[in-house]
């Protein structure tokens, strides 16, 4: 072996140490056409394995942990007892005449215990939250039945005021000042590299920098070198319409296939995002940073990735912070939040630099082609991204064309991997590929037999290799462990989804042993996903309330949905996020007290609901609670809403229920997942004297749009007011009545 062959046998070895990580990849199966394909967001780089071959990502592989999982032990009975035999005979129900349900609804509540009123979307008639359903079923005197998605839609409400409060709080500042350093310190490498190789280079990483300063606002002004990459850019993303050649990463005598296609259209503000001019800039500066690849096959962009490394690991803020402090300030929350970076960044690259370059090697060392070959395949050695988020033409080697350097990298989640699994090119021809997922793959991934069933009954079945490549994903979900499902927020909210969707058995009433009521907790389980995906679209917030009412006549006895294996999930995801936010003093006020009102709320509902299932005796306070929980979900909305001008008065306008995220990005469309206004249940409640009680559940739906017609929560709500809004899944009619 020659000397730069023992050299970089060295280095490599050293770099596997340092990084501890092992290198374990996906190999897309490749297809030779000459067709581009756009698959959606996130990207992973594997470490290690969650126990079952699912890589887990590889960026940043230095966060700590912030909290842990603590889940109380759940009790079942062998079997339910009592209750009454399906069909039910309506005439044993006492108070049905309060209540007014159409013969279609009598059939349903018949045949099955319990039917769902299709929901009323006139601005007239409409319930815009679901405290509302449970308050005028108070009023109405009638028992109330506390269903799983209200408790749910609360954590999720809870959930996206806390991210909000954190954004403007801390995020948003902290970035601005962040964005300030780095251009202030790639203006510097730009004045040493003028007249040099490195210029062209240099430059573009300035003008990259300014085009997160101007959207950040953050006074910087856009020097004159770079002032014309930095409005063509500006002007792409401020118009967010298409998908086109990135002016900063083109280079001039660039092949044609190593032009760097953007989409555009993932500019568009969504999610909570919409709610303020601040949280605008702050979407497309993220999203910027989050998705602009610093690609390891164009060795122009590593040395853009070089530098940018080295500006971070050296560069001071005004308040005296370093650059590399005020990212990890970021970065850190962000992955207790939602999970690791799908990329290779700042750490990973550091590293390898150190041992390609030696500690604080001066700029122009960038330029050398010789050290610059031993990084780029030293950094080929660390895992390629899972999930692709980017362009990729047809006849490419995704692994090679996606791999690269991401400045604040968007994060690998389970149900992105899941989809992209199950999508084009894994499965489907060029003649007819699979370019989008349903979200259904996802529970199907995890199990639901129900899912996968609904999913044949589609057609999804006929792509070519979907069921082989799906039988492949679930086994690998079915290894995760419970350390893998609770890694952070994001995966412990789909860990506690999953008690919803699994059938039922003995234990629990017969109405919810039924078909319908299986497929009313799969709308129920992609209802609270789709939460989850609008609150968390970016990367993936009290008063009390009148109550009303006196405590006259004994109250009537209500019901909680007996889902204590959700509840004990739920409140363990709550407790995780009060201890993670607590031991990192990012816990504010409001979020506090919002947390542990959520946390004694589950408690009861978990204590009351093994009650009900073991048969055991409800207190009157106990159904004094039940009634008023209606009381409860209008303080903990009005709560978790932001307060607007001095007198601090809530904007409940901002808290109508309907949400919407868009989940994948196929070829010229995109997967929408919706949920819409919220709709009442009614129940025969199994403990005699039987009797209708009354909660509220989601609605859910899910449709395709154009790219450029990504759509914001705003809009989502005017289809819904004006009925344009498409139909909800076939499925869910066999619960659905008018």
């Amino acid at each position: 072996m020659d000397r730069n062959g023992l050299k970089k046998m060295l280095i490599l070895s050293w770099v596997a140490i340092l990084l501890f990580s092992c290198t374990i990849s996906f190999n897309p199966t490749s297809t030779d056409t000459n067709k581009p394909t756009n698959v959606p967001p996130t990207a992973a780089q594997p470490t290690e394995t969650q126990g079952s071959g699912i890589p887990l990502p590889a960026g940043q592989v230095y966060s700590a942990k912030f909290a842990s999982y603590q889940q109380d032990q759940v009790s079942l009975p062998q079997s339910f007892q009592g209750g009454y035999s399906l069909p039910v005979a309506l005439k044993q129900v006492e108070n049905l005449v309060a209540v007014q349900l159409t013969q279609s609804q009598l059939a349903l509540l018949s045949q099955n215990g319990f039917v769902v009123a299709a929901p009323d979307n006139s601005p007239s008639s409409i319930m815009t939250e679901f405290y509302q359903g449970y308050e005028s079923a108070r009023y109405g005197l009638v028992p109330a039945f506390i269903t799983t998605d209200s408790v749910f839609h609360i954590y999720h409400l809870v959930f996206d005021k806390m991210l909000r409060d954190l954004e403007r709080e801390m995020f948003i500042p902290m970035l601005k000042e962040l964005t300030s350093a780095m251009i202030s310190a790639s203006k510097a490498q730009y004045d040493q590299v003028v007249g040099t190789s490195l210029e062209a280079a240099a430059l573009r990483n300035l003008a990259y920098f300014s085009v997160a300063g101007s959207l950040l606002q953050t006074g910087d002004p856009i020097p004159e070198e770079a002032r014309g990459l930095v409005e063509a850019e500006l002007g792409l993303i401020m118009s967010a319409s298409s998908s086109t050649f990135s002016p900063i990463w083109l280079m001039e005598g660039q092949p044609a296939d190593m032009r760097y296609i953007e989409d555009y259209t993932q500019y568009i503000p969504r999610g909570h995002y919409t709610l303020s001019p601040e949280l605008e800039s702050y979407f497309r500066a993220m999203m910027w940073y989050g998705r602009m690849n610093f690609r390891l096959k164009d060795r122009a962009e590593v040395q853009r990735s070089l530098m940018i490394t080295k500006a971070m690991r050296e560069a001071v803020a005004s308040s005296g912070k370093s650059a590399l402090t005020l990212w990890q300030d970021i970065y850190d929350p962000t992955v207790f939040i939602v999970g690791k970076a799908d990329d290779l960044g700042v750490h990973e690259y550091g590293v390898i630099s150190d041992a390609v370059y030696g500690k604080n090697p001066d700029v122009a060392l960038f330029a050398d082609e010789a050290l610059l070959t031993t990084f780029i395949d030293t950094a080929r050695k660390l895992p390629p991204p899972q999930v692709n988020s980017m362009w990729v033409w047809i006849w490419q080697d995704q692994d090679e064309v996606t791999q690269g350097f991401r400045f604040m990298g968007q994060r690998f989640t389970l149900d992105q991997y899941v989809f992209g699994q199950v999508m084009w090119r894994e499965v489907g021809t060029l003649a007819q590929p699979r370019d989008l997922p349903k979200a259904l793959d996802f529970f199907a991934a995890q199990g639901s037999e129900l899912a996968l069933g609904l999913l044949h009954e589609m057609g999804e079945n006929n792509y070519e290799n979907y069921d082989t490549k799906m039988q492949k994903v679930t086994q690998e979900v079915a290894k995760l462990e419970l350390d893998s499902w609770t890694q952070n927020l994001y995966w412990s909210w789909l860990y506690a989804l999953k008690p919803i969707f699994e059938p039922k058995g003995e234990a629990y009433p017969e109405f919810m042993r039924t078909d319908a009521w299986a497929r009313k907790d799969l709308q129920t389980a992609l209802s609270s996903w789709t939460e989850l995906k609008h609150d968390t679209i970016l990367y993936s917030k009290q008063v009390m309330a009148e109550m009303g009412g006196g405590p006259g006549d004994p109250p009537p006895h209500g019901y909680v949905e007996p889902n204590p294996e959700a509840y004990a999930r739920l409140l363990a995801l709550a407790q995780m996020t009060y201890q993670g936010l607590q031991a990192r003093e990012l816990l504010g006020q409001n979020t506090l007290a919002n947390l542990n009102n959520l946390i004694d709320q589950l408690k009861f509902l978990l204590d009351i609901s093994q009650k009900e299932l073991a048969g055991e005796a409800i207190t009157e306070d106990e159904y004094w609670q039940i009634k008023y929980y209606g009381g409860w979900l209008e303080a903990m909305t009005i709560a978790s809403a932001d307060p607007e001008g001095e007198g601090y008065s809530a904007r409940l306008e901002d808290q109508k229920s309907p949400v919407v995220a868009d989940v994948a990005t196929g070829i010229d469309r995109v997967l929408v997942e919706g949920v819409g206004y919220p709709a009442y249940i009614y129940v025969v409640l199994p403990d005699a004297p039987y009797r209708i009680g009354v909660g509220v559940v989601y609605t859910y739906y899910e449709f395709v749009v154009s790219p450029a017609d990504r759509m914001t929560d705003e809009t989502w709500r005017t289809k819904l007011e004006t009925g344009q809004a498409p139909a909800q899944p076939g499925w869910t009619q066999a619960f659905i009545s008018q």
